[in-house]
This record gives structure tokens, sequence and C-alpha cells, in this order.
């Protein structure tokens, strides 16, 4: 089994990519990786455009994104969800944890497999939409352009855990 901590510490937001061809079954197996992903009580409200065409993925950097990934990058999948399709819970839509997930699924996928992603999350719904023929039901959460990197982004400092963590009640730490 991969090491997933590993696999986790080396992804990063890739804002340059190349625009070298996938290898054949790549794109199934990131639409894979996203389709195991848990959902509220397995409802799975995704769905997922996988866009190659260079015009399509052209028409999707105009909606928003990294200007030197979503153009060049051989892949941009679209994440849509089914809000309705998903739970609700004390006025939480899971809907977006539902997506989140999936869409993590595939980044450490893309990630394990030598390839750089961004998760594209400020963009024009509406230009997306029309783009892609999306219905008005249905919510464009994320884009995210897959390709070969063409930068290696430095990490990015995290809270250590002792800032972030309580044992058992909230506001205890750990004794040292």
């Amino acid at each position: 089994m991969d090491d997933i901590l590993g696999v986790i510490r080396q992804r990063r937001s890739v804002r340059r990519m190349k625009g070298d061809p996938l290898p054949p079954g790549t794109v199934e197996r990131l639409l894979e990786a996203a389709r195991l992903a848990p959902s509220w009580a397995n409802t799975q409200c995704w769905d997922f455009i996988a866009v190659t065409d260079p015009e399509m993925r052209a028409a999707l950097a105009r909606a928003g994104g990294p200007k030197n990934a979503m153009p060049v990058a051989p892949l941009i999948v679209v994440a849509c969800a089914r809000p309705e399709a998903s739970g609700n819970r004390a006025g939480l839509g899971y809907f977006m944890l539902d997506m989140g997930i999936a869409i993590e699924h595939l980044i450490l996928e893309a990630t394990s497999l030598g390839l750089g992603t961004c998760w594209v999350g400020w963009f024009d719904e509406d230009v997306v939409r029309r783009a892609l023929g999306i219905p008005p039901e249905v919510r464009v959460v994320a884009m995210v352009p897959v390709g070969y990197a063409d930068e290696v982004p430095p990490e990015r400092p995290r809270r250590p855990l002792e800032e972030i963590v309580f044992w058992n009640r909230w506001g205890v730490r750990k004794a040292r």
C-alpha cells in the first residue's frame, strides 16, 4: 500500500502547468478515485465533466482560475453537485462536504501519479454553466486543472498540532 501521508505532504497547488498529454487511462483512474469517495448516506451527489478539448479549456479559463494552468493543462475536471441529492442537518447542506471529499480523492490520486493540480473555487459559475450546458439545478463546485507541473511550489506553512488539537474537551491541551 502506498504511503498516503507522503502523498498528502507532496500535494501542492500547481498554478503553472505543461501541456504534455496524460498517459492512457489516467483520466479514468482519477475519476475512479473521486467515485470511491464517501458521501452523505452514500447519496453520491456528484457528477464530473472531464474537459480535454482545447477550446473548451480556453472557455473555462475565461471563467477563472490560474491563467498558466487552465488553458494549458491537458485536463480540467469540473466537479458538479446536485444539492438535493445530499443531506441537510441543522441547516448544514452536506453536498459541499461530499464534493470536497471526492475532489480531494481525485487530487491525491493525481499527486500519487506525479501530476499537478490546483483546486479552483473562485470562478464565474454562470460562464462555466453556459460553456458546458450544465442545468440550473446543478451547482458547479470546483474546477481542477490536471497536468504535469511547470513549477515546484514550496511547502506552505501549517499550524503545529499543539495549536490545533484539544484532548477530550475544548481548551484542554495535551500535557507535555
